[in-house]
This record gives structure tokens, C-alpha cells and sequence, in this order.
């Protein structure tokens, strides 16, 4: 169960990441409360997950995963440039959180 909320976690990193970009300096009302709901629940799902598993393991996926969705939305969304290298280099975080994963 731990691995699954700190999955959802890294998920909810990536949206307060990118609901604090468009905020624009918290001058935006809806990005901002997004931002808002979405590092508190993060951060919950973070210390909830930490309980059972290691601190450096689980900061490393929650961190991993939440840059890859990050940088994949902003990809998708073409606020960020698409190219081989940064696919691949993404898919070495993705292989290193499966890593992390395995060897637990």
C-alpha cells in the first residue's frame, strides 16, 4: 500500500508543479489553489509512504516520478521542447525508479 501512495504522491507532485508555473506568482486563483490542494495531499501521501519504507528511497521515486510527468505535460503541451535525448534520458529516470522499486 505504501508503494502505491507515494505512486499517487509523485503523481500529485507533478500537478503542484505545473499548477505553480501557470499560477504566475500566485496572481492566478484556480492554479493556485490547485497548487495548493495538490503539494498538501504530495506531501501527506509522502510522509504517509515513509512510515514503512526508506526515507532516501522514497524521496528518490516521489522526486522521479513527479519530474517525468512533469516534463512529459509540458512535452505534450509543447511548453517544452520534445528530443531523442531528453526521451531517453526520461526513460533512465523511469528504469531508476523501477530500480529503486526492486531492489526494496
Amino acid at each position: 500500500m505504501s508503494w502505491f501512495i507515494l505512486a499517487i504522491s509523485g503523481v500529485l507532485e507533478a500537478l503542484w508543479a505545473t499548477a505553480l508555473g501557470k499560477s504566475e506568482g500566485f496572481s492566478r486563483l484556480t492554479p493556485s489553489l490547485v497548487f495548493a490542494v495538490a503539494l498538501a495531499g504530495s506531501m501527506g501521501g509522502l510522509a504517509y509512504a515513509m512510515r514503512d519504507l526508506p526515507i532516501g528511497t522514497s524521496y528518490a521515486v516521489w522526486v522521479g516520478i513527479g519530474a517525468v510527468l512533469t516534463v512529459l505535460y509540458a512535452m505534450l503541451t509543447g511548453d517544452e521542447s520534445v528530443s531523442a535525448l531528453k526521451v531517453v534520458f526520461l526513460a533512465l529516470i523511469v528504469g531508476s525508479v523501477i530500480g529503486l522499486k526492486a531492489a526494496h
